[in-house]
């Protein structure tokens, strides 16, 4: 019998909360619930879930700084962040901050439970030897390589491994490009844009061998990875 995936919900919304709870544990997930950040925090540290779904604005402690809190120690399992906040810069913060996902509300509990799917297959692709699957490419991003197939290995830059970590994180959505520019650049100028240009236009030519797998320019908004 296969275990279930398990969920911290922290959600301070006591409807919403119940609504999303129930929602989920009839798709067979294993769920908490909870209404503050020091609560979420406690049960986070007794059970370690599979995946954390916080939403941003909860008394005691908010999302984001559950989120840093939870970060000194573990970098690995996924969080998707809840919230009614819609600017580009609370996108930015919720990724620096350690989040792996941004669900803005109102949202359908059918998207979040493929965003929750979604991250757990990647984590568990990324634990299989540290390796992502990215069409016919294995990509390693501890060891920053690239792999066709049983080719022989390539060895991608800091800036490549990161840039194509966070597309694969977000395979088949569209990334915000300004939100990317900000977390890995630092800054959103005309210079780092023109950078980050640069280094799609490398990644594009490494998985050029794959015609399933392509980096789509969404004009005005950002990139996708569509495998």
């Amino acid at each position: 019998m296969n275990k279930k995936a398990s969920i911290l919900l922290a959600e301070d919304e006591i409807t919403l909360g119940q609504i999303l709870k129930e929602s989920l544990e009839t798709r067979d997930f294993a769920v908490q619930l909870c209404h503050n950040g020091e609560e979420a925090y406690q049960l986070y540290q007794t059970t370690r879930p599979d995946v954390l779904v916080l939403d941003v604005m909860m008394p005691k402690k908010d999302g984001f700084t559950l989120a840093q809190q939870i970060r000194k120690s573990d970098d690995e399992t996924p969080i998707i962040f809840l919230t009614a906040k819609s600017q580009t810069h609370d996108v930015v913060m919720g990724f620096n901050t350690g989040g792996n996902d941004y669900l803005k509300k109102p949202f359908s509990i059918e998207e979040l439970i493929v965003r929750i799917k979604n991250l757990l297959n990647n984590r568990k692709a990324s634990n299989k030897n540290n390796e992502i699957l990215i069409g016919r490419y294995k990509f390693n991003p501890k060891k920053q390589t690239l792999q066709y197939r049983e080719e022989k290995k390539e060895s991608l830059t800091s800036r490549e491994s990161q840039l194509l970590s966070h597309l694969a994180r977000h395979k088949n959505d569209t990334i915000n490009r300004n939100v990317v520019l900000d977390q890995l650049w630092g800054n959103s100028d005309f210079y780092s844009a023109r950078s980050m240009d640069v280094f799609i236009s490398k990644l594009r030519k490494r998985l050029s061998k794959d015609t399933s797998v392509k980096i789509v320019n969404i004009r005005g908004v950002g990139y996708k990875l569509v495998v």
